[in-house]
């Protein structure tokens, strides 16, 4: 149910939460595995749309947001659309109706952006491309990290629900990066700095986007929210 402003005041039944996602999720669920069907038609793969960090350094900084188009094949496709789909389908609920499809999709470039960014960043100069929203999925953890039992409205950043699951992610996170150094699977890394970067912006920024756009956190005497 939701009031006449577009905002939800209560959890949906599991059922309906699984069907009924907002629009604006599934179509950028669909759109991954799709959008990886053409670019296997690519003369280059998608090559020329994929960012490295060197490109920060030469001014192409089109590719922080073209990346998100591309993938690393069917599996990365399919398992970021599932990802986009189970998680971003609350945050985009807790924006409501009426402005709520923009605000969740410019999230969810923002996240993706930065995400490649934090990575340029980090490893700033290399050559090597990455490919895939991941970063931008992530972003989509980390702010429904923050609705995890809240009804709908964000919990505190130091809460202590909120606390364990980023732990939690961020292992999980590390160790499926330590694969690519694995023997035997080299050239299989993955970029597991740009999924952490992307789960702290949206981890961080989907608080004051409740205040702005949403149902605003819940307050606790102690702690920043």
């Amino acid at each position: 149910m939701s009031d006449p402003h577009g905002r939800f005041d209560a959890p949906r039944p599991a059922g309906e939460r699984l069907f009924n996602a907002p629009v604006t999720v599934v179509l950028i669920a669909v759109s991954m595995p799709v959008l990886y069907f053409f670019q296997e038609r690519l003369p280059d793969g998608g090559a020329g749309m994929a960012f490295a960090p060197a490109d920060l350094a030469e001014g192409r900084w089109a590719t922080l947001f073209t990346v998100m188009l591309l993938h690393g094949g069917w599996t990365h496709a399919i398992m970021n659309a599932i990802a986009a789909l189970a998680f971003g389908a609350p945050v985009a609920r807790l924006f409501g109706d009426r402005i709520g499809p923009t605000v969740f999709l410019l999230f969810y470039v923002a996240c993706g952006a930065l995400a490649a960014l934090g990575y340029g960043l980090i490893h700033w100069g290399s050559t090597q491309p990455m490919v895939g929203a991941s970063g931008a999925v992530f972003g989509l953890i980390g702010a429904a990290t923050r609705l995890m039992g809240a009804q709908g409205r964000v919990l505190p950043l130091f809460d202590r629900r909120v606390l364990s699951a980023s732990l939690a992610w961020m292992a999980v996170n590390v160790v499926v990066g330590l694969i690519g150094y694995a023997p035997g699977v080299q050239g299989a890394q993955i970029a597991w700095e740009a999924h952490a970067v992307g789960f702290i912006v949206g981890l961080l920024a989907i608080g004051p986007l409740a205040r702005l756009f949403g149902k605003g956190p819940i307050r606790r005497e102690s702690g920043p929210v």
